[in-house]
């Protein structure tokens, strides 16, 4: 609970801290008669990044769509970045999205536009500059590691490179929070080791709030036990009594509630069955 002295929003008995980015507060949704979310809450700080686990149906790419406004809760309140997206009309909705990036497991490239129209679209669509445009373009390719691609199309790329366009055009507007929807499924583990340190660096460079959907363990591990090194441009690990320093936690699902919220080394010794089983798969 935020001390008295933090800035406070919201109404009622809610309490959502100004150093807060996302709230979740007793979320329940269903589709049809199958409850996917029930009395789900947690608060996702301004800077930390929360992998999301669960087996395939318990609503994890929900809590991403929740969070964006792309569907409503039966009950609960969501909050993110001190808006009440569960009180917002679509067209205030549009303008919070301007704060948030989404990355999907499938790119979601535009095929008919090369990597520096893919990368600018949504400044493109904010009548920005060429030269703006062209300039913030090239910034964030080379963020990734990819500004010889630059003209290529999407059809030009591995799934790797692929990928990491999609997180440098998410990245270009300098969100606020970052949504990541299983963003290595489908790639090979020395590719998914690429993307998981880009993110590494964005959370550790731009302390960007994250919400991370995965179904691969490993890659949040790497997140919440490495840090990444600017002089040397590689993420390193960290001793495991600095694993709290990296302000990277994780949230279990099961049965349509959070069974688990902590950080690694909680994780790890939990002595919960369900868990121990979940982590030996």
């Amino acid at each position: 609970m935020p001390s008295s002295t933090q800035p406070l929003v919201g109404t009622g008995a809610s309490l959502v801290s100004g150093q807060d980015a996302i709230v979740f507060e007793d979320v329940v949704l269903s589709f049809e008669k199958n409850l996917v979310l029930d009395g789900i809450s947690f608060r996702l700080a301004r800077g930390e990044t929360k992998a999301i686990f669960g087996i395939s149906g318990t609503g994890k790419s929900t809590i991403l769509k929740l969070a964006m406004g792309l569907i409503k809760p039966d009950s609960g309140r969501i909050f993110v970045l001190g808006s009440e997206v569960t009180a917002m009309k679509e067209e205030e909705l549009f303008e919070l999205r301007r704060k948030l990036g989404m990355v999907f497991q499938e790119s979601a490239l535009f095929d008919s536009l090369n990597v520096e129209e893919n990368v600018g679209f949504r400044l493109m669509e904010e009548h920005l500059p060429y030269a703006e445009i062209h300039q913030r373009v090239l910034e964030v390719l080379r963020f990734v590691e990819l500004e010889h691609t630059f003209k290529m199309f999407p059809s030009e790329l591995s799934g790797g490179m692929r990928r990491r366009v999609a997180i440098a055009r998410a990245i270009i507007t300098q969100p606020e929070v970052l949504l990541y929807d299983s963003p290595t499924g489908g790639l090979d583990p020395v590719t998914s080791t690429t993307i998981v340190e880009l993110l590494v660096k964005q959370r550790d460079v731009y302390k960007t709030s994250a919400l991370l959907v995965t179904h691969r363990l490993q890659d949040a591990f790497i997140m919440a036990t490495h840090t990444f090194n600017s002089q040397t441009n590689h993420m390193e690990p960290l001793p495991e009594g600095k694993y709290r320093n990296l302000h990277t936690n994780f949230l279990l699902l099961r049965d349509a509630k959070i069974i688990f919220e902590g950080n690694a080394s909680e994780l790890v010794y939990s002595q919960d069955e369900y868990i121990k089983e979940y982590l030996s798969q």
